[in-house]
């Protein structure tokens, strides 16, 4: 299959057009769309509560149907407590395929380091993320002919995602659906709760989003969601919804064959 036959288009009145259709619907019907709409679909999670609650709800559209593979990126710095979430996520749901994709030429936080420097989150943030999440990520869409993904971001995390649409398009022609973009935190952790969906500990100790364990703290209360990640950074985001900002290692990247 060649990026031509991958390629959906759409016109900026037509993607205003959807998002209005969408905006009012529920995320089971925003699912049930993105499902209907796109034959290579696949979500892509760093097991945060959104990405949990968006797998829950797929496994229950239409039970004992394929479901939507995962895509996660294992930057090789992530807590024990994430990792042992994806264990549990993959005993939950046994029929949910999992892709993963970690930075190119290491498989461990030592090989990285060797490879690629001593706390380089610290020494070149950019390049950090660049080499674990947006290269992985490129490469996973490349790997796998991503159409669309499903993403667990939502308007009530703050900062630049206060006012993301259902669906955007990147300047690659990557579709994005953000399905939870209207619900808050709190109805995010409710449905868990309800469901017995499997979740990170580490929300149990004052975290709200969690990532990398150099990188994330908990919040304090009135913080915005995403407050303890990279604290006293002014950045709210890892990179991979904001590839324009990486063109110039991107273009100096190899080409990657499948």
């Amino acid at each position: 299959m060649t990026e031509a036959d991958l390629t959906v288009k759409f016109s900026e009145s037509h993607l205003n057009y959807i998002n209005s259709q969408l905006q009012d619907k529920s995320p089971e019907e925003i699912l049930q769309w993105a499902i209907t709409t796109f034959p290579s679909l696949y979500q892509t999670t760093a097991f945060g509560l959104t990405g949990l609650v968006t797998v829950d709800l797929i496994s229950k559209i239409e039970p004992g149907s394929h479901p939507i593979d995962l895509i996660f990126l294992d930057t090789l710095h992530h807590f024990k407590e994430t990792l042992q979430l994806v264990e549990d996520v993959k005993a939950k749901y046994p029929n949910v395929k999992l892709h993963v994709f970690k930075p190119e030429g290491a498989n461990t936080e030592k090989e990285f380091a060797e490879k690629y420097g001593e706390k380089l989150w610290d020494n070149n943030d950019l390049y950090y993320d660049y080499l674990v999440k947006v290269e992985p990520a490129q490469r996973a869409y490349d790997q796998l002919g991503v159409v669309a993904v499903l993403t667990g971001r939502r308007r009530s995390q703050g900062g630049a995602r206060g006012n993301l649409p259902i669906v955007q398009v990147e300047e690659t022609g990557l579709i994005k659906i953000n399905p939870l973009a209207n619900w808050t935190f709190e109805q995010v952790n409710a449905y868990i709760k309800k469901n017995n969906v499997p979740y990170n500990v580490l929300l149990d100790q004052g975290y709200r989003s969690v990532g990398d364990y150099h990188s994330t703290a908990p919040v304090k209360e009135g913080e915005d969601e995403r407050a303890g990640r990279w604290k006293g950074k002014k950045k709210t985001e890892c990179g991979i919804h904001e590839t324009s900002k990486f063109a110039h290692f991107m273009n100096a990247r190899p080409e990657q064959t499948a």
